[in-house]
């Protein structure tokens, strides 16, 4: 397969992107990634600064390929973590939400390739116009944080919206997908339920075992984690979320947001920043801003405890229809043969029906 907008964009080999998970894309998710030809992104959310700087140089010692790093753009530490990213060489910044104008040229004035990850094609407009380079757009079926506009909806829209090149996320997990998300404009796709499971993945066995199990109907969209519709593994605990009373729930947030806090290292101030902005970018109320602070702990449970019946997972749909664990090499090789394979039929119809016709 030829080179795509996105690999000439960043340098890789594939037009596959391992996003940036939190708790899940560490150094070695990611090194692998990068190493098979994909773009690895390290999930620094939930990272301390120094944290993220050793995350960086790990995966550097690992790999000579181009990586990125995904973080909050409304983090109250946006900054210090853009500065890590640019004195460390990082060649992709990653954004779950849009970065403001400064952010982009800063990072562009370095040299770094700039994609923020967008769920309309309003907000791919906005963010090609403060330049960033690409974006990628995640339809509905996507895990986590989630829209209701289906994959294959939403990327034309954007692939009309935008000169810029548009990475489809949201429902990807084999060549196929690829092969349909390049015939509807976009220039690769990324995958991060994909890459989660796979033998390079530090998700705990128990976890992984939990996903494999899993058929589609058992991947649910809540509102109760975190006051945003969240895409996850129907569990116990996310049916005894959704039948708590608001004053459990808050509670339990507020116990969660401690710990996060001693866990990541952030400040009571820095939280409270944190959580103004996503109310603003969000339009949350209070509660649901208070109830957002369960989400990094209780997906810590489960993506670094293993803690299947404590914590959440977030899940595309794609969970329900993947059954093994390859590695990382086995699976973007996989991808790109059978996308491959597909063209070539293609092509080799065409010049037969050529053929046929002469």
């Amino acid at each position: 397969m030829r080179g795509t907008a996105l690999t000439r964009l960043v340098g890789v080999r594939h037009p596959i992107v391992q996003t940036g998970m939190g708790w899940v894309a560490g150094p070695r998710l990611v090194s692998a990634s990068a190493e098979a030809g994909a773009l690895g992104i390290l999930g620094a959310a939930t990272m301390t600064l120094d944290q993220l700087r050793s995350a960086v140089r790990e995966v550097r010692s690992r790999t000579d390929a181009p990586f990125g790093v995904n973080l909050r753009a409304d983090a109250a530490d946006a900054g210090d973590r853009v500065r890590i990213m640019i004195e460390e060489g990082v060649r992709v910044a990653s954004f779950a939400l849009a970065p403001l104008p400064e952010l982009i040229a800063e990072l562009k004035e370095a040299g770094l390739v700039v994609i923020p990850s967008v769920g309309a094609a309003r907000h791919a407009e906005k963010v090609a116009a403060w330049g960033a380079d690409a974006v990628v757009v995640q339809g509905g079926e996507g895990g986590g944080h989630t829209g209701e506009v289906a994959t294959t909806v939403l990327l034309p829209q954007v692939v009309d919206a935008v000169r810029i090149p548009v990475v489809a996320a949201g429902g990807f997990f084999d060549g196929r997908g690829l092969v349909a998300a390049l015939a509807y404009g976009a220039a690769g796709v990324a995958m991060g339920t994909r890459f989660l499971l796979t033998s390079d993945s530090t998700v705990p066995d128990a976890v992984k075992a939990r996903y494999l199990a899993a058929t589609v109907r058992d991947v649910t969209v809540t509102r109760a984690v975190d006051g945003l519709p969240h895409r996850m593994l129907r569990t116990d605990l996310v049916t005894a979320l959704e039948r708590a009373g608001s004053g459990r729930a808050l509670l339990r947030s507020a116990r969660e947001a401690a710990a996060f806090r001693r866990v990541s290292g952030a400040s009571r101030r820095g939280l409270v920043r944190d959580g103004l902005a996503l109310r603003r970018g969000a339009d949350l109320s209070w509660g649901q801003t208070l109830r957002a602070a369960n989400t990094p702990m209780l997906l810590r449970a489960a993506m670094v405890e293993g803690r299947t019946d404590l914590g959440v997972m977030a899940a595309g749909q794609v969970a329900g229809v993947i059954e093994d664990l390859p590695s990382c090499a086995e699976l973007v090789a996989g991808v790109m043969d059978q996308a491959e394979r597909i063209m070539t039929g293609w092509r080799h119809t065409e010049e037969g029906a050529g053929e046929g016709g002469e």
